[in-house]
């Protein structure tokens, strides 16, 4: 039996649209998850540095927390891509 290959359709040869939007709804629905997470935290810093006129603890301790939501998603959405590919294969 030969292996199929991901995202072709066997009998036309042709890319296989519907696989492709399976794979990448939930790469999407993390992305999205993660991206949202991470900049509510970055906005809100640049607002309270921007309503008190300097750095603040406050809009400094938020802007870490939003790179660091963005970091840990990124490494999330990379397991997730990484696993789905070798299963996958």
């Amino acid at each position: 039996m030969p292996s199929s290959t991901p995202f072709i359709d066997r009998e036309t040869g042709t890319f296989d649209f519907e696989q492709i939007w399976r794979e990448a709804y939930p790469i999407l629905g993390l992305v999205l998850l993660f991206g949202i997470l991470g900049l509510l935290p970055l906005y809100l810093g640049a607002a309270v540095t921007a309503a008190t006129g300097f750095s603040s603890l406050i809009g400094t301790a938020l802007t870490w927390l939003g790179q660091l939501i963005l970091a840990v998603g990124s490494g999330i959405v990379l397991m997730y891509v990484i696993v789905r590919a070798i299963q996958l294969a």
